[in-house]
Formats: C-alpha cells, sequence, structure tokens
C-alpha cells in the first residue's frame, strides 16, 4: 500500500507532538538519539560537573557547605535540564502535562481529596510539634534546599520504579475497529479506515513499541503525575503559611526555636510583622516537601487512585500507541513495521 502524503505525515506527527509524544515522531526520535550518544553527553556531564563545582566553590566560603552543596546539585540540575529541554524535546512533553494538568483539575479535584485528609491531620500535628521547629527552622536555606531535593529525588525514583507497570497492557495488539475507534478525531482517521479491513484479515498487528517511544510513554506518566505532585505541595504549602499566620503565636514560636525570630523584610514583612518570619517559610516548606514525597507514594499504591487517575492516562496513551500502527503505514507504505 503506498505511504501518506507529506501533509498527511506531518498533521499526524503534529498530533503525536501535541499530546506529549514527540518521541513517536521519527525525525524528533532520531534527533533525540543523537542528543542522547555518548558523543554529546559526555562533553554535556562534564560541563554540568564543571559549573556545579564552580557554584559550590563560589557558595560555600560566603554560606557554608550546606549552601555550596545545595547550589553545586542545583547549578549540575540546571544545566542537564537545559540540555533536556533544547536537545531531548522534555518541553514538549512538560507543556503537554501542564495542559492536561489545568483542563482535568475538576477531576483532580475528588482524587487529591482522597489523600488530603490523613496527609493534613498527619503534617499539621507535626505542624504544631516544637521538635519540628526546632529542627526545621534551624536549617539555613542551603540545607533546607537538599532536603527538599532529596525528597523529590526520592519521589522520582520511586515513580520510575513503579510506572512502567502501568504501561503492561498498552502496547498489546490493535484489532481493526480498535485501530479506526482510536484514530476518530485525528489526521490518521482515513489512514486507518484504510488499512482496517487488512488488519482484520490477520487478525491484529503487534502494537509493541521500545526504546525511545517506550521511554516517552513512561515519561508522559513520569511529568503527569509530578505536575499534580507538585501542585498538592504548593497547596499544602499556602495553607501552612495561613495557619501559621491566623493561630501560631510568635512568642510561642519563640519559646519553640529558642532563638529571636527573623520577620521577613519588605512591605510583606511590614504588613504581618512577626506573623510571617522566616522560621514558619522554613517549616511549611520543608513539610511541603514531605507532603509531595508522600502523596506520591499513596499515588502508586493506592489500588483506586491508580485506577482514577492512571486509567484516563493510560486509555490517551493506548489510543497515541494505536494510532501509531496508522502513522508507520503513512511513513512506510504498511500495516507493521
Amino acid at each position: 500500500m503506498p505511504g501518506g502524503s507529506r501533509s498527511d505525515i506531518a498533521a499526524a506527527e503534529r498530533w503525536f507532538v501535541e499530546h506529549g509524544l514527540p518521541y513517536f515522531v521519527d525525525d524528533y526520535r532520531a534527533a533525540v538519539a543523537r542528543g542522547l550518544s555518548r558523543a554529546r553527553l559526555v562533553p554535556v556531564l562534564a560541563a554540568a560537573v564543571v559549573v556545579g563545582a564552580l557554584a559550590g566553590a563560589l557558595t560555600g566560603p560566603w554560606l557554608g557547605a550546606a549552601a555550596a552543596l545545595g547550589a553545586a546539585l542545583t547549578a549540575l540540575g540546571v544545566v542537564l535540564a537545559g540540555y533536556a529541554v533544547a536537545t531531548l524535546r522534555a518541553w514538549l512533553i512538560v507543556g503537554w502535562a501542564v495542559r492536561r494538568t489545568f483542563r482535568s483539575l475538576g477531576l483532580m479535584v475528588p482524587l487529591v481529596t482522597r489523600a488530603l485528609p490523613l496527609l493534613l491531620l498527619f503534617v499539621t500535628f507535626l505542624f504544631i510539634n516544637a521538635e519540628v521547629w526546632q529542627v526545621a527552622a534551624s536549617l539555613d536555606g542551603g540545607v533546607l534546599w537538599v532536603a527538599v531535593l532529596l525528597f523529590a529525588a526520592m519521589a522520582v525514583g520511586f515513580l520510575l520504579t513503579r510506572l512502567p507497570e502501568e504501561l503492561d497492557s498498552v502496547d498489546d495488539e490493535v484489532e481493526g475497529k480498535q485501530l479506526v475507534d482510536a484514530c476518530t478525531g485525528t489526521p490518521l482517521e482515513p489512514a486507518a479506515r484504510r488499512i482496517a479491513a487488512q488488519v482484520d484479515r490477520v487478525g491484529s498487528v503487534d502494537a509493541e513499541v521500545s526504546g525511545l517511544q517506550r521511554v516517552n510513554l513512561v515519561l508522559v506518566l513520569l511529568v503527569a503525575q509530578a505536575v499534580q505532585v507538585l501542585l498538592l505541595a504548593l497547596a499544602v504549602f499556602a495553607f501552612f503559611i495561613v495557619f501559621g499566620l491566623v493561630a501560631m503565636d510568635p512568642d510561642v514560636i519563640t519559646l519553640w526555636t529558642t532563638h529571636p525570630l527573623h520577620p521577613l523584610d519588605g512591605p510583606v514583612g511590614d504588613l504581618f510583622g512577626d506573623r510571617l518570619s522566616l522560621e514558619l517559610l522554613r517549616v511549611s516548606t520543608f513539610l511541603a516537601a514531605f507532603s509531595g514525597l508522600y502523596f506520591t507514594v499513596y499515588a502508586v499504591t493506592d489500588e483506586l487512585y491508580r485506577r482514577q487517575f492512571f486509567s484516563t492516562v493510560i486509555r490517551e496513551l493506548e489510543r497515541a500507541v494505536s494510532a501509531r500502527v496508522a502513522y508507520r503505514s503513512l511513513r512506510d507504505g504498511e500495516v507493521v513495521e
């Protein structure tokens, strides 16, 4: 069967990109593969290490070893993130995840409220605990930032070990009707209808994805979940700032931390006085980061949450994997690769 026209192929590729799957597009995938080659990665990693070391060396003498470590890790992450955005097309996946999250906030609220009551009960108990204030309020900016990065790294590591399990059924065999249903309303619909009969004659076709395309599927799940966790952590941070302003007496906080408070400077500090202190910001940040880690673990271990949240994303990925069969027919003039 002849391949599709260039306009059909371009429209199909735009559809994949708009749905956070740039690695399904041959040209994007080839560019990313070149970006992941050893010849490219070694200089980038070396540059990231050098920049991180310089940031740590410049920060350490002024702010101490903990701040130096935080600055080094941050600089290292910024360089690697910049390379991922520029070369690995990560911004396409992140952009899709952010758009999808804000489009589905109405669906997100019932899911999040399953975890929030127990989480807020637990962390609110920590918030009114003197020992937590003594520990968190004593963390300077560098140590606190390292703690936040540690929580984030643990959350990402946990997601990466569990999310691939959600993809076990995504790339099963595809039948003709499933192919047409998946491509309905997409630029691939005409191609899917043309090849559906051929698919039915052989029963089904293998839609297995591997390599960078499977990595793309995992990244879609990872980023979608990470955006939710970030929003929840920000909500918890805002809650404790407001709760601290309303309920926490500055004299009590001073007694707990055993040192005078450090009110914020500027107009905001003038407005709230001693009630909005650096200590309150540190404790709220620490508990928000911990809450993000808690929610991450909850999201991938609670069976009902997994069914409700991941089922919608998985259906989108199943649709994309089925549509990929039609895309391959346009590119190669075949039903399957």
